[in-house]
Order: structure tokens, then sequence, then C-alpha cells
């Protein structure tokens, strides 16, 4: 049986104990609904740090990480239609849900019960090869390199998905805080739009960031005017009383994270009153995937990348936990 080099969670734990290890292990086959992918690019985010270092709890053991996967089709089980061998296609976080519960059934799958994520419950792009459902592989735009796509399957995904959470008027005032990977893509797709965006962080690099990519503050003080929504990247509890307390009467706050520390006391007077309110952001749909797409091929946002060699990928993660990638890290053969 052929092998492959693939990154595997050997045992959960801090980036600084090398939870992380190389692996030689079979390619593997395609079930009947699924696509073998030879990787062509992974990028590296924030929720693979989470698995690596036991934040979110183990579903899969040895599991490969990561989710924002741009891959060309190298094989495909009996079942799978509408796609060739040859193809380059994207596989994100959101891998399969059960397609008949109450939350399936109206257009939230993300919150489906029985739903799998690749990289968590299923092995990922760490790798030089993974498999992922056709159902839910997208077709990738045209234009882009492969390491500039692979971030747009989930720190694309999620901001787009976070702003429609954050409920951003027309021509509104947005607050961000954090600038990574998702943060940097979210920001585009609001200015695209028409928004006023201030952004909070305490990076000088993300700071310049923000600026070159037209944001009308960025700083690590509060933003300079009541904002009309907010949304909160960076996994940091103690800010979320921070960001209501900056938001206009009926702003909106999104929590877009699958981690977040624990969030001290509200002030029911102070942070929500006036209409404010605080949302979450769980996954994506496949919609959100493909508005997602759509989007980025309209507004072509300018993604700031930091390439890793694959064999590097342990090196990324622990660049990734140290604040030291600006953008985002991209993985490539």
């Amino acid at each position: 049986m052929p092998t492959a080099a693939a990154w595997v969670v050997e045992q959960p734990g801090p980036v600084a104990t090398a939870p992380l290890r190389h692996r030689e292990r079979p390619v593997p086959e395609p079930g009947p609904y699924e696509l073998l992918l030879e990787v062509l690019a992974c990028g590296v985010c924030r929720t693979d740090l989470h698995v690596a270092e036991g934040d979110l709890p183990p579903h899969k053991e040895q599991c490969v990480p990561g989710h924002q996967v741009v891959g060309r089709i190298v094989g495909a089980g009996y079942a799978v239609e509408g796609f060739s061998a040859g193809d380059r296609v994207g596989a994100a976080w959101l891998a399969s849900t059960c397609g008949a519960c109450r939350f399936c059934r109206t257009g939230r799958e993300n919150l489906c019960p029985h739903s799998r994520y690749l990289g968590w419950d299923l092995d990922g792009g760490y790798a030089q090869y993974t498999v992922a459902d056709a159902r839910y592989v997208y077709r990738l735009p045209t234009g882009w390199t492969d390491a500039e796509a692979a971030p747009l399957l989930c720190a694309g995904i999620i901001g787009h998905r976070a702003l429609s959470r954050a409920v951003l008027p027309e021509g509104g005032r947005l607050g961000i805080y954090g600038f990574g990977a998702s943060a940097h893509l979210a920001a585009q797709f609001a200015i695209g739009r028409g928004a006023t965006v201030h952004v909070v962080t305490r990076s000088r690099d993300a700071q310049r960031l923000a600026l070159d990519l037209g944001a009308a503050s960025a700083g690590a003080s509060p933003p300079p005017e009541p904002l009309d929504a907010a949304i909160l990247f960076a996994p940091v509890g103690d800010l979320v009383p921070v960001a209501l307390e900056a938001l206009d009467r009926g702003g909106t706050l999104a929590v877009a994270g699958v981690h977040l520390t624990a969030v001290p006391g509200l002030d029911y007077g102070l942070h929500l009153f006036q209409e404010r309110t605080l949302r979450s952001v769980t996954a994506n749909t496949r919609e959100d995937g493909r508005a997602c797409l759509a989007e980025a091929a309209r507004l072509r946002p300018r993604v700031r990348l930091t390439r890793y060699p694959l064999r590097r990928a342990d090196q990324a993660l622990a660049d990734l936990a140290a604040g030291r990638i600006t953008g985002v890290g991209v993985l490539v053969p």
C-alpha cells in the first residue's frame, strides 16, 4: 500500500511540547461519495492550534489537522458525480451533516448535532493526500493561486458568516477585535460593501496591514466612534464586555470563534441595554461557502500570506501561537 507524509496530533498539549508529529501513513482510499485529493495548499488556522493543544477535545486519535484545503482530484468513489480527475477543488471545515434533522431541513446545517469537521473528526490537509465528501467541497474561483485560495475556505467563509451575524447595516461602522487570517478578509468584505472599519489589535504589524487594506483606524485603544456592529476574532473573553460597551444603540457583537476564554461578568445596563445584541458564530453552511467564494471573486480581497513547506507545519503552528504570522499562514508541498 502506498504511503505519504502527514502530520498527526500525537498527544494534545501546548505547542511547545510538540503535539504534532510527522508520520508516513497509507494514502487514504475514497469512500463511495468521497474524492481523493492531492493537497496543493492548506491554510493554517487557529482552530488547528486549538485541536493540537487540546482546547478542543480530541474527536479522533492521531487526527491530521487542516481544513482549508485546495486539492487536485486524483481519485473518486463510485457514487461521485459532477467531478473529474484533475479538477481543482476546495475542502473546508464543515465535512458532513446528517441532512435529516430539523436544523438541516431548515437551512441551518451548521447547527446539525451530527455534523463532522475536517481536521477534527476526519483527517485533514496537513498531509500530501486527504479525502473529502464531494457533496461538501467547493469549486474555486479562477485567477487565484492555490495558496491564495486556501484561506478563503475557512478564514474567508467564517469572516463572511460573521459579517452576516453582526448585522452590519449598509454604510455602517464596524469594529474588528483581533486582526488575523479571518479578520483581514472580513475587513475587506465590509469595506467593499461601503462600511467604515475600525480595527483593535495590539500588533503593530497587524495595525499597519489593517490601514493598508483600507481600515479607517487601527490601534490598541477602543474605536474612535460608536459602532453599529462588531466582530470579535480574538479568542479572549475579557474583550466581550469591552466590545459591547463600544457599540451604539441597537448594535450587534458577533463572536467568531470555536473557542473563547471565560467571559467576565456583564453589566446589563452598560453592555446590553438599548437593544445591544451578543451573538455567536457556529461553523458555516455550504451556502455560506458559496456566497463567500462568489463575493471574493467579485471583490478580489488581498490575501496576506506567509508560506511554509509542509515539512514545517509544526513551526507554522508555533508561529501562529506566538503571534508571528501577520495575515494567514499556508502550507504548500
